[in-house]
């Protein structure tokens, strides 16, 4: 039988951005799906030889390799709820042991390594924590907090660059000791003492750390901040304390990705609207000097020992490929390329208080009769934002001729601080008046039926179905709730550490249970007996960011009513890199939607 195309742009294999050493850059680590599971690969750049690492059934998406090459290091999460340790095994193969002892079983909170030192950052129940081990020797605590304390460069993943310096003596850690995760601060400690050696807080302000120097001795930290605005590069030197906010004329935000080999240059990413383009910047003179790319998204981008830029590039239309500044693809996986999608049209509306909202839209081909039945996406976060990138599952709708809106809704990134602070103290409002403003403009155009309208989204895009259908459930002819924050309150005691000092930033530094008359106006559960419309429920057992029990306790109050819904558990967390487990949700859902909105027939 024939795979449709939609399933084969969920088999396409694609992979995250190849991780190498500064010390080995020929020993290369990637995560990718080519296995039909994601798992950790291993690829040696001189002689071509690759081999497939891990073989977990959970999978495998953060990996590294040890300084030297000599190692392949990677996070295993044993149920789905991330949470895990740290594991080793030989680049070439062998056994595999854990990477350090004298740390517990918890979420990490990122690994780093330079010579003689690798230091770890882990959160449990009793808190957050940083370990180091140096020379081998079991790891030993330095640093303790109950406030959210991670490595910094976390969340790029990989061999991380933003944490220890080039020679080891410092490291950086991104904070939320005075009390706000959406706003960190900085503090470099001495990594074998733990004493502070700087700060930087910019108050109601963000900071990022990036990329230390590559030069050993060099203490400058190049990080990303926020005080003109929009996200902008800076530079902290430690030597001597002093700090250089850089002046880059760009629309946009502005990230720092990575310093030059001789440190005289920063690569840049600056994103506008959902679309990236790659800059070098001289450190000494400011001179900014564009970077050729195509339209579309760059999740990550380094720059080799050769100065050759190596970039992840990805189009909504197109899939992800690794790729260099040349456009030669550098990593070719193996197996077939996915077929190309529907193209992202760019798509600006006014919100009820008269500000732009920008997003993206796409339709079926434009031969196809209009208007079409439309699927209202909203993504999570909220403090994310939809791109001008690869996802087959709104291809899989737009191949069932739905049009799918993706609106970046207020409290979005990339559009600027004073946007992306807009849910503080106030979630659940500004979400569903931008997204119902996006369903108007769209009808308005001539392309959405408004008597077709499907409500869908992950995470706190679930968050958002489930107030939309309570709140305004004459909108929606059904819905589809993945992941979902249902009980707010209810679930607040199951998130990991790190969610619940998430969870305390968004709501202005309180835990739901202080928060009762938001909680009343905003939490989903308390309007589920109002909502009219079919709803789909999609659930991981062993979700650490939008529990089980709290999902189930709204589908128990819509069963109490006899209210029509269906519910998909599956046996993971947040979600699945199992390709198959992914592909029979995505028809579960396309089925679903078949079955409620009217004129939809898949193809068989």
């Amino acid at each position: 039988m024939s795979i449709e195309p939609w399933e084969q742009r969920f088999r396409a294999p694609v992979s995250f951005f190849p991780e190498w050493s500064p010390r080995a850059p020929d020993r290369v680590v990637f995560a990718s799906n080519q296995s039909g599971v994601w798992q950790v690969h291993a690829w040696d750049a001189a002689s071509g030889k690759r081999r497939q690492v891990t073989d977990h059934p959970v999978g495998v998406i953060d990996g590294t390799p040890a300084l030297d090459g000599e190692e392949v290091i990677w996070f295993q999460d044993e149920s789905g709820d991330e949470s895990g340790r740290w594991l080793v095994q030989a680049f070439g193969g062998g056994e595999t042991r854990a990477l350090l002892e004298g740390i517990p079983h918890g979420w990490s909170e990122g690994l780093a390594q330079a010579s003689g030192i690798i230091a770890a950052g882990l959160s449990d129940r009793d808190g957050f924590a940083v370990y180091v081990s140096l020379e081998g020797a079991d790891a030993h605590e330095v640093y303790r907090s109950t406030e959210s304390v991670r490595l910094s460069s976390v969340d790029e993943g990989g061999f991380l660059r933003g944490a220890l310096s080039a020679d080891g003596s410092l490291l950086c850690l991104e904070h939320a000791e005075h009390g706000d995760l959406i706003h960190p601060a900085l503090r470099v400690i001495d990594p074998r003492t733990g004493g502070t050696v700087g700060e930087q807080l910019d108050e109601g302000m963000s900071l990022v750390a990036k990329c230390w120097s590559p030069v050993a001795g060099d203490q400058r930290l190049a990080f990303d901040h926020e005080r003109d605005g929009e996200g902008r590069p800076g530079l902290w030197d430690l030597s001597s304390g002093e700090r250089h906010d850089l002046r880059v004329e760009l629309e946009g935000s502005v990230f720092v990705h990575d310093w030059w080999p001789d440190a005289s240059a920063l690569l840049l990413v600056n994103r506008f609207e959902g679309r990236d383009r790659l800059c070098r910047y001289e450190v000494e003179t400011g001179e900014l000097e564009p970077l050729p790319t195509e339209p579309g998204v760059i999740l990550k981008a380094r720059v080799r020992p050769d100065e050759r830029v190596w970039l992840t590039h990805e189009q909504g239309h197109r899939q992800r490929l690794l790729l260099d500044d040349t456009g030669v693809e550098v990593v070719a996986l193996d197996g077939e390329r996915a077929p190309a999608g529907r193209p992202y049209q760019s798509w600006n509306f006014e919100n009820p208080h008269g500000q732009r909202v920008n997003g993206f839209y796409v339709t079926p081909d434009d031969s196809a009769a209009q208007p079409f039945p439309v699927i209202m996406f909203v993504h999570g976060g909220p403090t994310s934002l939809d791109l001008d990138r690869w996802q087959p599952e709104v291809q899989a709708y737009v191949d069932a001729g739905f049009a799918v809106g993706l609106v970046n809704y207020r409290g979005s990134i990339g559009y600027g601080r004073e946007w992306r602070d807009t849910l503080i103290g106030n979630i659940g409002g500004p979400e569903l008046e931008d997204v119902n403003a996006g369903l108007r403009d769209l009808v308005d155009r001539g392309i959405a039926d408004p008597t077709r309208a499907v409500i869908a989204g992950w995470s706190w895009g679930g968050y958002v179905t489930l107030l939309e259908l309570g709140k305004h459930p004459d909108l929606w002819a059904c819905g589809m709730a993945g992941v979902p924050v249902a009980d707010y309150e209810d679930g607040y005691e199951e998130l990991s550490p790190l969610l619940q000092a998430y969870d305390r930033a968004l709501l202005g530094g309180a835990e739901p249970k202080d928060v009762p008359e938001l909680m009343r106006e905003r939490n989903p559960i308390n309007f589920a007996d109002d909502v009219r419309a079919p709803v789909l429920f999609v659930i991981g057992r062993n979700d650490s960011r939008c529990p089980y029990r709290q999902a189930m306790r709204y589908v128990e109050k819509l069963e109490a009513r006899g209210h029509p819904h269906e519910v998909y558990v599956f046996e993971t967390g947040h979600g699945s890199f199992d390709v198959d487990e992914r592909a029979r949700q995505v028809s579960m859902i396309r089925d679903f939607f078949a079955r409620h909105v009217a004129g939809v027939a898949l193809i068989r």
